[in-house]
């Protein structure tokens, strides 16, 4: 205790605060407007750059740079369904991990989402939404419907990560199996991404 009293605040002052940086591979990558680009995902149409099909591989960087905002999320306009405490589910559908430490790093003394209302639930029947990361693996897709299915209403479904949302570089989202209600793009997001996408899907403004 006495040791924390020393040290001071250690809690970032996001949502009040917009983060000071966020690492590049989080932010949408804008055209030079020069040059060309491959990309091993289909990820750019038009010098458009799609974050939820960008692994952040690195084969665009001669054209692209990142312009320096967070990605936001997008929400399907069910509005304010919950408000107080939140309670989250992580299922992880066939990750590279990435994802999950990003997520996870939300319980540190840093991130601190605890703080906001936000905690993490080992069970989907106490959980009022479901974090889904990773590519959709066979094996998992009736383990996902059940867990959906395990959720009270109302509930909120998350693809988070590139992986989720279009399959990434394997081919398989998660859409195949049930459609999300909040996407978080990036490879991985950054914790930043996924703590404003959840305030956000709450109802916070």
């Amino acid at each position: 205790m006495f040791r924390g009293l020393r040290k001071g605040r250690v809690t970032t002052k996001f949502p009040r605060k917009p983060p000071e940086s966020v690492p590049a591979w989080t932010t949408r990558p804008i055209w030079k407007g020069e040059g060309d680009a491959s990309c091993p995902v289909n990820a750019i149409e038009d010098h458009r750059v799609s974050m939820g099909r960008c692994i952040s591989c690195g084969y665009c960087s001669g054209a692209y740079e990142p312009d320096g905002s967070v990605d936001l999320s997008t929400a399907n306009g069910k509005g304010r369904i919950f408000s107080r405490s939140y309670h989250v589910y992580l299922f992880d559908a066939g990750t590279c991990g990435a994802c999950n430490l990003e997520i996870k790093a939300l319980t540190n003394p840093v991130y601190d989402m605890s703080r906001l209302g936000i905690f993490f639930t080992s069970t989907p029947k106490h959980a009022d939404a479901i974090l889904v990361s990773g590519v959709m693996a066979d094996g998992m897709r009736e383990p996902l419907r059940h867990a959906v299915e395990a959720l009270p209403e109302p509930r909120l479904v998350f693809a988070v990560g590139a992986c989720a949302i279009s399959g990434g570089i394997l081919g398989k989202a998660i859409s195949e199996v049930i459609d999300a209600d909040v996407i978080v793009p990036g490879c991985p997001p950054n914790p930043f991404t996924i703590l404003d996408a959840l305030l956000k899907s709450r109802g916070d403004s």
